[in-house]
């Protein structure tokens, strides 16, 4: 069996060699010069080698010694990273967080898979619902976080980005020509659905409601098989969609923000966590 290093001879013979001194490694190990020097033996001895050459000008490295300096800083390093994973607390409290399906589907995935590699141990649970209900439940507790499209009439909440919102058509046909005009809607209460309707009523184009679901894919799904026209979040139009505008006929509209909020009084260290994520990840300047 080969013999195994330990890390704590390892730990004396690299301060030794960086001090050059064993009076000076000693103190910064918190050892008597003696004690480091029985180290630095009982560590020739295991590799079978010297590692330092003592003369007047003090301690130097051998041909060996500067071998084993290489693997010593690479195998303490491991140990150092190691150790520090296997002793952080452990935070096993669940997190929840609402957000708009949309959101949950185009958003989120990056946000979760980045947290889920660094805690691992911390479940998160995500339910999804209108913006305006999930800031009304989160002031009564029922969510640690909730990112949410923000109404244009308050500033609540923490900014993460401001989004533009664009219209959205079937990859073929002219169905935005129809009149009254058909729309693929998120129900009401939805921001961005309350905007659109303002905008075509606001110039007088008829609608109809030819298709309503809290579903971002089903709305996806409606769109592309030619069901109607919708107005969505730029991050949330998949490729396969046709954006149209003013060229067609459709009003501008205006930015919408996505904002971030917190549970009052919740202070565990995964929700703080999460939402550092989610600000890192998703924010970004207009």
């Amino acid at each position: 069996m080969p013999a195994n290093l330990d890390t704590d001879l390892l730990r004396a013979f690299v301060a030794v060699a960086d001090a050059r001194s064993f009076t000076r490694a000693g103190e910064v190990l918190f050892r008597t010069q003696a004690a480091v020097s029985q180290q630095v033996r009982r560590l020739e001895e295991v590799v079978g080698k010297r590692v330092f050459e003592r003369d007047t000008k003090g301690v130097r490295l051998t041909r060996d010694g500067e071998v084993l300096l290489t693997y010593a800083r690479r195998m303490l390093t491991l140990n150092d990273e190691v150790m520090s994973l296997m002793q952080r607390p452990v935070l096993a409290t669940t997190v929840r967080i609402g957000t708009p399906d949309d959101y949950a589907t185009m958003l989120l995935p990056d946000v979760l898979a980045r947290f889920a590699a660094s805690y691992p141990e911390v479940p998160v649970e995500v339910i999804c619902d209108n913006s305006p209900d999930l800031v009304a439940e989160i002031d009564k507790g029922r969510y640690d976080l909730a990112l949410v499209t923000r109404h244009p009439d308050t500033k609540s909440g923490e900014l993460v980005r401001r989004e533009p919102v664009a219209w959205v058509a079937p990859p073929h046909g002219a169905i935005e020509r129809e009149n009254p005009l058909p729309l693929a809607l998120f129900p009401k209460g939805c921001v961005v659905r309350d905007l659109a309707v303002a905008a075509l009523e606001g110039m007088g184009r008829d609608w109809r409601a030819a298709f309503i679901s809290k579903s971002v894919v089903a709305v996806h799904g409606a769109i592309l098989g030619g069901l109607g026209v919708t107005a969505m979040e730029a991050c949330t139009v998949p490729p396969a969609l046709r954006r149209i505008g003013r060229a067609e006929g459709f009003p501008d509209l205006p930015d919408i923000d996505i904002a971030l909020h917190r549970a009052p009084g919740v202070a565990a260290k995964p929700v703080r966590l999460l939402a550092e994520a989610i600000h890192d990840l998703l924010g970004h300047p207009v």
